[in-house]
């Protein structure tokens, strides 16, 4: 998953400690409140809960075995590794289960799993790989203490496929995993896709066909209280401006005019006047090379430039990420973008282009009745209320692609834990039945509603 900033993750790990030792550092209060709550629960209900227990040392085997290995998203071997095992386990449930080779988009391939049953048919949504390729030294599950451990991938998002898997195991041992049909997609390239992107998505999207619902198991913002109805795009632009080059004491005059650099300046001045006040919305340049000469290379994240003080700059080109929360606001934010390209100073002339990468996930009322699906279920459990996040705060994934595609749609609901992407990721063990509990529970309601 694209993660939010740094101080971002602080304040949700935070949380995070705040509502485990809420939920569950006093295990007798916990067990009482179960029982108080467990009226609100059917008969079938509660034996879903208690099969997630029942394998809940099971399920923190299977995230071990999986951390351990490496499955950075280019240790195309790596990936295969951690699909085969996550294969074993829903060839187990009754799903029939395929490799999607990814040599078409460059990467290792995904895990598709169906199983076909008598009610709604739902996506679940995850993937294999990791930020940490074999190169890195950060490479095992290290257990920090009984409630805590440490590892590659173990939030983002191994441990989410965990759940999802017994949350799904829970409703088999429950006798109700045949009133749904099943679509299981563990992408093996989601923290660095696959080219081209259509490609590298193509299974996803013909999934969602026809689906009730998509369900990401991301961990999203980190924080157990939240789960994710809506996400912003992860999109770039390339702006590349010319001008005419000349000893610098020529500048400004007619035949010269503005020079590459003054122009790029004005661009993105106005980008910024025009755009920052707009919620959800952000338009941020990350490279700017100007000079005489200018080169940046086909992945757009390196370059050279060459001048001299009394040169007039012939060449600049600026690379930037574009985030917005909604189609209609990305088309309305190029269509700003362009008009302030086309009105160039003097003596230059400015193209700008994008790349949509990943598309929004706006919030829909579909969405929000997702979520409250989820979010009784997690009181009826006795684990408290869930709200939606703040979009701000959560980062591209998966589930994007085909949030258009599907009535309903929801993120963000894997293990909690804190510094994703880091050598410090962390994840919070207790939250592991909490979670999937959740999970089971929402998907057996989902059920119970018209196909």
């Amino acid at each position: 998953m694209h993660t939010p900033s740094p101080s971002l993750r602080l304040a949700a790990r935070a949380a995070v400690l705040l509502l485990a030792g809420a939920l569950l550092a006093a295990p007798r209060r916990a067990a009482a409140q179960a029982d108080a709550t467990a009226t609100h629960l059917s008969r079938i209900e509660r034996r879903i809960a208690q099969a997630v227990d029942a394998h809940n040392a099971e399920a923190l085997a299977l995230l071990e075995r999986t951390v351990n290995i490496n499955s950075g998203t280019l240790n195309l071997d790596g990936v295969r590794r951690v699909g085969d095992v996550f294969r074993r386990e829903l060839d187990a449930l009754g799903f029939t289960t395929r490799w999607v080779d990814g040599a078409a988009f460059h990467r290792a391939g995904h895990l598709v799993a169906e199983r076909k049953g008598n009610g709604p048919r739902v996506l679940l949504i995850g993937h294999l790989d990791t930020v940490f390729e074999p190169s890195s030294p950060f490479q095992k599950f290290e257990r920090l203490d009984d409630s805590t451990a440490r590892g590659p991938g173990i939030i983002d998002m191994k441990g989410g496929d965990v759940i999802a898997i017994y949350a799904l195991r829970a409703l088999k041992d429950a006798g109700v995993l045949d009133r749904l049909s099943v679509t299981v997609v563990f992408h093996g390239d989601e923290e660095d896709a696959g080219t081209p992107l259509d490609s590298a998505r193509h299974a996803l999207v013909e999934a969602a066909r026809g689906a009730a619902a998509a369900i990401g198991f991301e961990d999203g913002a980190a924080d157990p209280r939240t789960a994710v109805i809506a996400r912003r795009s992860a999109g770039g632009w390339t702006l590349r401006v010319t001008g005419t080059p000349a000893h610098s004491s020529q500048i400004f005059t007619p035949s010269v005019g503005a020079g590459a650099v003054y122009e790029t300046a004005r661009v993105l001045n106005q980008f910024y006047t025009a755009l920052s006040k707009e919620q959800y919305l952000t338009v941020s340049p990350g490279l700017s090379l100007g000079g005489t000469t200018v080169t940046v290379d086909s992945s757009l994240t390196t370059g050279t430039a060459a001048g001299k003080s009394n040169v007039v700059a012939g060449t600049m080109v600026t690379v930037g990420d574009l985030r917005a929360i909604s189609p209609e606001q990305i088309a309305r934010t190029k269509a700003t973008m362009r008009e302030i390209v086309a009105a160039h100073l003097p003596g230059t002339s400015s193209e700008i282009t994008f790349d949509d990468g990943y598309p929004p996930m706006a919030p829909t009322a579909g969405n929000r009745k997702l979520l409250a699906i989820y979010d009784q279920a997690s009181r009826d459990l006795g684990f408290g209320p869930v709200e939606a996040v703040d979009p701000s705060r959560a980062g591209a994934a998966d589930v994007s692609f085909v949030a258009a595609l599907v009535p309903m749609a929801i993120d963000g609901i894997g293990l909690s834990g804190h510094s994703d992407h880091t050598p410090d990721e962390t994840a919070d063990l207790r939250m592991l039945p909490v979670l999937t509990k959740r999970a089971a529970l929402m998907l057996y309601r989902l059920s119970q509603t018209t196909p």
